[in-house]
Parts: structure tokens; C-alpha cells; sequence
């Protein structure tokens, strides 16, 4: 499956279920390989049916709150992710999905205690820092949101959406030179990257405004 050979993996899939037709885990795993293929329909079957052999396997909530996720029955997914959770699946990717779902819901406050518990598990996973910095900056937390961009952008320098978020934390901060080089810097790694180019040229307008007024 990793390596795209998706027909290879359905058979060898197959092949564990109908070996072990009573063992939740390859129905699971074919759920995996359906989800991948964006089969999300028969994605749902394949998991509702892990639980069925086994109502207390993690794994299987968690595929289904990312169907449900790509679907946007985000309350679906919420639950999933949740019970999944309660479940022992303790892992960063849980946590992040949750909080996606809960901020894709408009709580913002609600998703942040999730989006720091996968930071806590996965402290250099550039998704998490991302999204918990806008769940932060949504919030008002515009100091700890600089923290994490940051953060994101001392993973990874070519981050456009991180160089652009940061840059409105300086804007907030009202330092205005470091948000251009902010926005200019996302528009160096990304040409096309909207709300960079519209903030440079607002940022730039206000600068020729400064200066006419001074002259």
C-alpha cells in the first residue's frame, strides 16, 4: 500500500480475511487501503465491521473518523476520534484529528487542549504546529501562535503558510518591517500565495502613505 500498489495489497488483504475471517484486523487494514483510495463508502463497511469482531479495537474508530472527517460529518468524526481515544490510542495523529474536527466546527477553544496534547506526543510534527498556532491565533493567543510558527519555521524554513501566519503575529505585535519580510518571504517560496501578496501590498501602501505624509 505504501508503495502505491494498491491492487497488490487488496489481494494480499483479501487473502488475511478470508484466512482469518473472525480477526477484526484485516478488515481494518482493507479499510485503510479503501480510505487511501478515497473509497470512503466501502472504507465505512470495512471498519464498521472490525468493530463488529471487535467493539473495543482503536484503530477502527479512528479510520472511521477519517472517513467521516473527508466526508465533513465532522460531529461523526468527532466521536470517532473520541472513542478511539478512550480506547488507549494514545498517539499525536489521534489528537490532531480531533482538534481539526472541533476547530472545522468553529471551537476554537475546545480543539486547543487536543492540538497541545499532540504537540506533547509529536513535537516536531509540522501539521501539529501549524494548526495548534492558528487554533492559538484564533484565540487570541497571538504571542504563544508566534511561538509555535516559530517553532514550524525552525523545522521547516520553506513553510509559506507559516512564513504568512507568523508575519500577521507581527502585525498584531505591530511590527510592521518583520511582517513584510514575513509576507515577502512566503511569496519568495510560494509566487501564488494570495493572502501574502494581498498583505505585502497593504503593508507597502501604508508605508508610501507614511512617507507622502512625511514629505
Amino acid at each position: 500500500m505504501k508503495q502505491q500498489n494498491f491492487k497488490e495489497a487488496a489481494r494480499v488483504f483479501t487473502e488475511s480475511i478470508e484466512e482469518n475471517p473472525t480477526d477484526s484486523l484485516g478488515y481494518i487494514n482493507f479499510g485503510n487501503l479503501l480510505a487511501h483510495m478515497n473509497d470512503f463508502e466501502r472504507a465505512e463497511r470495512f471498519y464498521q465491521k472490525g468493530i463488529e469482531l471487535d467493539p473495543n479495537v482503536a484503530t477502527a474508530y479512528y479510520g472511521l473518523g477519517t472517513v467521516y472527517f473527508e466526508q465533513s460529518s465532522f460531529q461523526k468524526a468527532q466521536d470517532n476520534f473520541q472513542r478511539a481515544i478512550d480506547l488507549g490510542l494514545d498517539e499525536g495523529d489521534a489528537y490532531l484529528m480531533l482538534g481539526l474536527t472541533l476547530q472545522s466546527q468553529d471551537h476554537q477553544k475546545l480543539a486547543l487542549p487536543y492540538f497541545q496534547r499532540a504537540e506533547e506526543l509529536s513535537p516536531d510534527d509540522e501539521g501539529v504546529l501549524f494548526q495548534y498556532g492558528l487554533s492559538l491565533a484564533q484565540t487570541n493567543q497571538v504571542e504563544l501562535a508566534h511561538e509555535k510558527f516559530t517553532r514550524l519555521l525552525e523545522i521547516n524554513p520553506d513553510h509559506s503558510d507559516g512564513h504568512y501566519n507568523i508575519g500577521v503575529t507581527y502585525l498584531y505585535q505591530e511590527d510592521v518591517t518583520k511582517a513584510l519580510e514575513s509576507f515577502s518571504k512566503a511569496l519568495d517560496i510560494q509566487p501564488d500565495h494570495m493572502l501574502a501578496a494581498n498583505g505585502k501590498e497593504k503593508i507597502e501602501e501604508m508605508l508610501n502613505e507614511q512617507k507622502n505624509t512625511d514629505e
